[in-house]
Order: C-alpha cells, then sequence, then structure tokens
C-alpha cells in the first residue's frame, strides 16, 4: 500500500491544527473515551490522524488501543497498511478500504467547508431580479 492511500491524514491533521479542542472532543465522541485519556494518546503519537488510526485499528482488530499503540510505537516505520495487515485487517476487505479512503468522523467533515459555502447566500435578496414586487 502506498502513502497516498492515506492522503486524508494530512487534512485531518491540518483541521486538528486548526482546532485542537475540536479535534479531541470528536475523537471522545467518535469513540467513547474520555478526554483525559484520550490527551494522553495525542501527546504519545506523531500526529494527530495518527490517534485517530491508532483508536480505529484497535475497534476493527478487537485489540485495546495501549496495545495497537505499543505496536504503533514499534512498527510506525512500516506504515498504516503494514501496520493494519499486521493488525489482522485483511487487506482487500470493507474494513481496509474505509481505512484507506477516509476518516468516519460524523462532526469531523473535511467536506464542512464547502456545505458552509453554499450556505453563504441564504436568504439573501431573494427577489433580486422579479419585476412587479
Amino acid at each position: 500500500m502506498i502513502a497516498a492511500d492515506f492522503d486524508w491524514m494530512a487534512s485531518l491533521n491540518m483541521r486538528s491544527n486548526s482546532d485542537p479542542y475540536g479535534y479531541q472532543a470528536g475523537l471522545a465522541s467518535r469513540f467513547g473515551m474520555p478526554e483525559s485519556q484520550l490527551s494522553l494518546i495525542l501527546k504519545s503519537v506523531g500526529a494527530p490522524a495518527d490517534a485517530y488510526m491508532v483508536l480505529r485499528l484497535s475497534e476493527l482488530s478487537g485489540r485495546t488501543h495501549e496495545e495497537v499503540l505499543r505496536y504503533y510505537h514499534e512498527n510506525k516505520h512500516k506504515g498504516w497498511g503494514v501496520m493494519a495487515k499486521d493488525l489482522g485487517i485483511k487487506p482487500g476487505s470493507s474494513e481496509f478500504k474505509a481505512l484507506k479512503v477516509g476518516h468516519d468522523m460524523r462532526d469531523f467533515d473535511d467536506r464542512r467547508d464547502d456545505r458552509d459555502r453554499g450556505d453563504q447566500d441564504h436568504g439573501k435578496d431573494r427577489d433580486h431580479g422579479k419585476k412587479g414586487h
């Protein structure tokens, strides 16, 4: 698996860097984990998106986040695809494909900016261009 398969992680890192508290709250909501525990994980990984991947791999593999975090520290040089495979997530499976495509944090959607821009003109000049009103 090539690094391009996980390009979405760079975008998630940029979003988390612009709103670290929102990102941590999003992780807490998504994974049902106390923010104090998430804070420790975030401090122990190389980038904010790595924390998401540790938690997601934990969820998909059925291992504790402590086990996956330990594995991450020992094997991060291998890349996420190899680590996912080593943790029992089969290449080609729907879970593996979902990891490559992007994150699943509903409240932290990278497409949010597009929706926000689309709402800018909402309600303005509704009768603009209409005659006889």
